[in-house]
């Protein structure tokens, strides 16, 4: 598919970049993408939750009262579950709650969220920002001039994007990521996605030497 580069006006370059049909013209797989969603959202979960057993909390061991005679029910230590600062029954422990997918269920999650934004015409290619000094009013006008401000947007860097970057981080609405980081869950997370020319040619470079 041939995508325009917009300038920072928001304005046609005259250049085009073709965007290759074996990554965003695929037909969108949903479960993948569902996979590759909830292991990143799994591997974001500190699993550090812990409660104290009725073996951890502080209280004698010795038996309340005798078991017959009293008139009232059985009771064993005050660390009893029932009793106010007893332990917690069936409470949760520290775990981990990453998991693993394949490589292959990975990239076809990426592929398929990268063909959805595609299909949505939600893909933005920028010539690449030649920005000295980090300074987030020069990244907010970019956004006005292409009409997408206030939307969710993430920016894709090349490698050497770091000013950019910079300028973008302070934006609410704009998450900025390189190229070798983007993953499933930020594409879909996305209302537009913006492509830097130089990150969009790593598309077609990678399509070319596929085929050679």
């Amino acid at each position: 598919m041939q995508v325009d580069v917009l300038n920072i006006e928001g304005k046609k370059t005259g250049r085009t970049i073709e965007l290759p049909e074996e990554i965003f013209g695929v037909e969108p797989n949903d479960h993948v993408i569902y996979l590759s969603v909830k292991q990143y959202l799994a591997a974001q979960r500190q699993g550090t939750h812990k409660v104290q057993t009725r073996a951890e909390v502080q209280g004698a061991s010795r038996k309340l009262h005798k078991q017959k005679g009293t008139g009232g029910s059985r009771k064993g230590n005050i660390r009893n579950p029932l009793y106010k600062g007893g332990g917690t029954i069936f409470g949760p422990k520290p775990r981990d709650y990453s998991f693993k997918l394949n490589r292959k269920v990975k990239d076809l999650a990426k592929m398929s969220a990268l063909a959805y934004k595609a299909k949505e015409n939600a893909i933005v290619i920028l010539e690449d920002l030649a920005i000295e000094t980090p300074k987030t009013k020069t990244f907010t006008g970019v956004l006005k001039a292409l009409n997408i401000a206030g939307k969710k947007t993430l920016f894709v860097l090349p490698d050497n994007g770091e000013n950019a970057y910079l300028s973008l981080r302070n934006i609410p609405t704009v998450e900025g990521t390189l190229l070798s980081d983007m993953n499933t869950y930020d594409i879909v997370n996305a209302q537009v996605l913006i492509l830097s020319e130089s990150a969009a040619k790593v598309f077609t470079e990678a399509d070319v030497e596929e085929n050679a």
